[in-house]
């Protein structure tokens, strides 16, 4: 007589805010998976629904707000947990019907709570799992974090309130984790964290043994290891200090990507100094054009705050002609935008709205352009790309010089024959201020 298996509590995910947090829901639903639950993709078949929250800005927790407010109107059974979780009260005073508020990367809190919200009933062929983990992006690429929080203190930010000081994963855990994804289907590892430049500062003294190798918690070994395992591997959330320059050899080597995401915020002087960050930007121009010099096809990527409290017409003309020096090839900017209980707040010198409004539209028209001129001196060269989606005879794929979601496409013609995850040469045929169009090589 067949045996009929207890059905499995259903769990419902909202993952808001930047790839970290994406981790952290990926980390949470793996440890649920392996206790025995199964995953709804709508809110109607959960027994229980996860909203993983952004605190960062002002918009974002009303974003997150927003999000928890229609999860508990569609489904009525809301676990809260993320950045915004440090204000719990807030939550509860607007949502008193929540079950439970933790905080960001409190893993076993909200695991714990989600068995209080729907026990799973003991099971041995329930509580199976893959080995590398659930995953909330495509297969052939993954988030891979190396630490926690951060020990800068710039003054528009309050990450570290929110998620502490800075806590480095041990190199050889990280080294398994990225194996295990590899060896799941993972092409391009993206690593990231709060500050990926400082891992290590404190474990530094802690080498790991991996392959029979001592290796030390630093960036630039750190990369060097993973270069090995992945195909490609993607540096995120880069802050410029000197030892990126070790990476750059690397990148020339092809043990690791080209492409290097540096959020400068701003170049005017006083502008960084109000921010709390470095201020030497013709040291940071130079380092780019000896980046450059090593590795010609190098892309750096980064995002800038417009409208920062004190920042004159001439900061900002300062900022639009260290761009034309510096020329790089993706760029994100933000308005600046107020954040509860960031130093910042506290500035003279506040920027008028339209002023932000006039003054974003001025540097994202300077940097299209830029970009536009980048990639129209692509036409005509045959690139690597990593092919994310296959549509009939064409393909979305992205160039090395593509992170997902945050950066351009290179759209390919005659394509029907590739799969999801395969990197080849395309040759480039047409380009825009973003995109590439191109044609797989025979």
């Amino acid at each position: 007589m067949a045996t009929r298996l207890p059905e499995a509590p259903k769990v419902g995910m909202v993952s808001l805010g930047c790839p970290k947090n994406l981790v952290d829901s990926e980390r949470i639903l793996t440890k649920l998976r392996s206790d025995g639950y199964a995953m709804s993709a709508d809110y109607a078949g959960a027994d229980v629904v996860l909203v993983n929250t952004c605190g960062f800005l002002d918009s974002a927790k009303e974003e997150s707000l927003e999000a928890i407010g229609e999860a508990i109107a569609e489904n009525g059974r809301v676990i809260v947990t993320g950045c915004m979780g440090k204000e719990a009260e807030v939550i509860r005073a607007r949502f008193p019907n929540v079950l439970a508020v933790t905080g960001a990367h409190q893993y076993e809190e909200v695991v714990g709570a989600v068995h209080d919200a729907a026990p799973v009933p003991p099971n041995a062929f329930l509580n199976l799992v893959p080995e590398s983990g659930l995953k909330l992006t495509p297969r052939h690429y993954s988030y891979l974090k190396i630490s926690e929080g951060c020990n800068h203190r710039c003054s528009f930010c309050i990450i570290p309130a929110l998620r502490g000081d800075l806590v480095s994963r041990r190199p050889d855990a990280i080294l398994r984790e990225a194996e295990k994804l590899v060896e799941a289907g993972t092409k391009e590892l993206l690593v990231i964290s709060q500050d990926t430049s400082a891992y290590g500062v404190d474990i530094r003294k802690e080498p790991r043994m991996w392959k029979g190798a001592e290796v030390v918690p630093h960036m630039t070994d750190l990369a060097r290891e993973l270069g090995k395992i992945a195909p490609w591997v993607r540096l995120h959330y880069v802050y410029p200090y000197p030892h990126v320059d070790q990476v750059i050899p690397l990148m020339a080597e092809g043990l690791i990507l080209p492409y290097l995401d540096i959020p400068f915020q701003h170049a005017a002087p006083s502008v960084l100094r109000t921010m709390r960050r470095p201020a030497n930007e013709a040291k940071v121009l130079e380092r780019i054009h000896k980046w450059r010099e090593i590795t010609p096809d190098i892309t750096i990527r980064s995002t800038f705050v417009v409208g920062f409290p004190g920042e004159t017409e001439e900061d900002f003309q300062y900022l639009l002609d260290w761009l034309d020096e510096a020329q790089l090839d993706r760029v994100g900017a933000f308005r600046f935008e107020p954040v509860e209980g960031a130093a910042a707040n506290d500035l003279p010198g506040a920027v008028p709205e339209a002023v932000k409004a006039e003054r974003y539209a001025r540097i994202m028209a300077k940097t299209a352009a830029i970009s536009a001129a980048k990639l129209e001196a692509k036409i005509g060269r045959t690139l690597r790309v990593i092919i994310d989606e296959v549509d009939g005879d064409g393909a979305n794929a992205r160039s090395e010089a593509d992170a997902p979601e945050i950066d351009g496409n290179v759209f390919l013609r005659d394509a029907g024959h590739l799969k999801q995850g395969d990197i080849v040469p395309v040759q480039i045929e047409d380009a825009d201020e973003h995109d590439l169009y191109g044609v797989p090589l025979a």
